[in-house]
């Protein structure tokens, strides 16, 4: 059970409501996470932005599901893991990289870059030296595409300890956490 309250559009505050319209009409429903997060406007209004400026970022979809993923299971996210292995699905990324990115693994050098940043920033809680942002250099990501995945790591780190914290039921397809 969660330990915030779940909010329709019809129990969110008055800001809250038209970002739930948005929300609904992306995904055909709202999902417990952005319920969660309506109890506060203003928290929901920079979130639903955030997922909105890096879907229209330069790194694409199935890198940014693939980053999600892996801070998901990091963090022990069962919900942000269930969630962006559906969306990581509809970007184009088939049951392996689903399952490598898990593992912070790619068989695309790039992408393996992106994901090895990712989890290391979190790992060391943003403590990485110049050689960890020197190999996204040399994997080919310019410094705007560096800026972007620490964008998608901010957002994930938000949207994981919301749903861990506040214990935001599931309502995507249930998807294992590797054991570790």
């Amino acid at each position: 059970m969660s330990r915030l309250a779940l909010l329709t559009r019809e129990h969110a505050p008055a800001a809250s409501a038209p970002l739930l319209d948005q929300v609904q009409a992306a995904f055909g429903a709202t999902p417990n996470m952005f319920r969660a997060v309506a109890n506060s406007p203003a928290a929901l209004a920079s979130m639903w932005a955030a997922f909105g400026a890096l879907g229209g970022g330069t790194l694409g979809a199935r890198l940014g599901e693939q980053v999600a993923v892996a801070i998901a299971d990091l963090n022990n996210c069962e919900y942000c893991l269930a969630a962006h292995t559906a969306l990581g699905r509809k970007a184009g990324a088939s049951g392996a990289d689903r399952r490598a990115a898990q593992a912070g693994q790619s068989d695309d050098p790039k992408s393996a870059a992106a994901l090895r940043f990712a989890l290391a920033m979190v790992g060391q809680r943003g403590q990485v030296d110049a050689a960890e942002v020197d190999a996204l250099r040399l994997a080919g990501f310019g410094d705007g595409e560096i800026m972007e995945i620490m964008a998608h790591i901010a957002l994930n780190l938000f949207t994981n300890y919301v749903n861990v914290t506040f214990a935001v039921p599931l309502d995507f397809p249930h998807v294992a956490l590797r054991a570790k």
